[in-house]
């Protein structure tokens, strides 16, 4: 779901004193009724009640104190018009922050297709959206997450395949559940949330388990572009018992995580962040001398690298930072400092990785300038220079996870290009793919295929 900083919270419940009680949650539509306090008395009526599993050793609210028990109905589920979970709307989403003090990254994208499932005899059209999160600049975590809304205008998780990364690869896909199958599906957003509501948005004890209390409503948040009203701020219980406060805001979501020291920030989204202007010269500046450094420190061209980082530089003071996020102004600080440092001290490796750090930062800060699709496209030939680096250095396990970044960057692209770029996008990276564990043939690859992407950027 988006998200968390509790990076193992979610993987096994081995040794944890929560569980779940065999037969507690079930397939079969359920016979128990609950009375609804918030119909009148005489139009009072049995409302079907979702099985709910047992949870032992762990403070939990009481069932009476939740609004999430009541069986809920799909007309359109598919049509998620929630404010403060929009992910029908949302092109695009970018958190920064820090996770076990490390730089953290997440992208969250909504996908075109959709995923039927089938829940307590309901067949219900759930949204799509892509999480992929990236710890000290690699790919650290990916998930296909399932949202719908519920005709009363709540949205609920209906699971996720999620797919943990360690050293280039696979590790394992702990997390992943899908509703019908491991367990109920769970209310993410109340449609109208209120101080004091209880819901729970995973509630497989043992597995995964999240019960939230609202603990204010009405919130003004600072923004990336002024103040964001309208939000509101959870008290959230995991299944260790531990507790991290979350931040909602309509049009963003997902606003603001902070847990011992870990921070998770939206600092971008769209179309909330848009804007009706051209992209300001020095943010193209950026972008544009990142690839030219990136060259002239692969070739030995200091000179040119060192008359390049100057530019960048001034084009960033320029461009000032009274509308940047603080996050996005803290990493392009950081990346422009390692570049003029690597570049003076003639180290091409660090000044490669460098410039292609600013050229991902000068990307991020295009986004509310330029369509999604061409910022995704820019961040795919990133990846793909960044392969060539990890190849040139002999790092196996950093192509690998390369390679996996660029297929799922795939997932988010091909249905914004024309027939003839995805065709050739397709075809190149099966080459890449197929390169046999050849460092030189994976860097082959990734070269003609970044010329195919600078056939088919605007």
């Amino acid at each position: 779901m988006q998200r968390r900083t509790k990076w193992n919270a979610s993987i096994v419940g081995v040794g944890l004193a929560v569980v779940l009680v065999t037969g507690a949650c079930t397939s079969d539509r359920p016979t128990s009724t609950v009375s609804d306090p918030a119909l009148p008395p005489a139009s009072q009526a049995s409302v079907e009640q979702i099985p709910q599993p047992v949870v032992v050793d762990l403070t939990v609210a009481q069932q009476s104190q939740r609004i999430d028990v009541a069986m809920p109905s799909f007309t359109e589920p598919a049509n998620i018009t929630n404010p403060l979970f929009p992910i029908l709307g949302q092109e695009s989403v970018l958190q920064l922050g820090r996770v076990d003090g490390k730089p953290f990254r997440a992208e969250v994208a909504l996908m075109p297709d959709t995923r039927i499932i089938v829940w307590e005899g309901q067949q219900v059209e759930t949204l799509v959206s892509q999480y992929a999160a990236f710890l000290d600049g690699r790919l650290h975590e990916v998930a296909y997450d399932y949202y719908a809304q519920a005709d009363d205008g709540s949205v609920w998780y209906f699971g996720e395949d999620v797919f943990n990364f360690k050293g280039g690869a696979i590790i394992n896909t702990h997390g992943t559940w899908i509703a019908g199958k491991d367990g109920p599906a769970a209310m993410i957003m109340p449609a109208d949330p209120r101080v004091g509501d209880v819901y729970r948005p995973e509630n497989i004890p043992g597995f995964v388990f999240e019960e939230v209390t609202v603990q204010a409503v009405d919130q003004t948040f600072e923004g990336p572009f002024g103040p964001v009203r309208g939000g509101i701020v959870i008290d959230e219980l995991h299944m260790d018992g531990a507790r991290e406060q979350k931040s909602f805001a309509p049009g963003y979501g997902e606003f603001y995580v902070s847990t011992g020291g870990d921070v998770e920030a939206t600092v971008l989204a769209l179309p909330s962040d848009a804007l009706a202007e051209p992209i300001p010269t020095e943010l193209a500046t950026l972008r544009d001398g990142a690839d030219s450094v990136l060259q002239a420190a692969g070739s030995g061209d200091w000179s040119a690298a060192e008359a390049t980082v100057q530019e960048l530089s001034t084009a960033w003071k320029t461009h000032g930072s009274d509308q940047v996020h603080q996050l996005l102004k803290a990493q392009m600080d950081e990346a422009l400092a390692t570049l003029a440092g690597a570049v003076s001290a003639r180290n091409a490796a660090t000044a490669q990785q460098a410039a292609i750090d600013v050229g991902r930062s000068s990307l991020d800060l295009q986004v509310p300038y330029r369509p999604i699709a061409e910022i995704e496209l820019g961040r795919f030939d990133l990846w793909l220079a960044q392969l060539l680096l990890d190849a040139t250095a002999g790092d196996a396990k950093g192509v690998g996870g390369d390679l996996f970044t660029l297929d799922y960057l795939r997932d988010r692209i091909q249905h914004t290009l024309e027939s003839e770029g995805v065709t050739a996008i397709h075809a190149q990276l099966e080459k890449l793919y197929g390169a046999g564990g050849s460092l030189a043939a994976a860097a082959k690859a990734a070269e003609q295929l970044r010329s195919t992407i600078a056939q088919i950027s605007p």
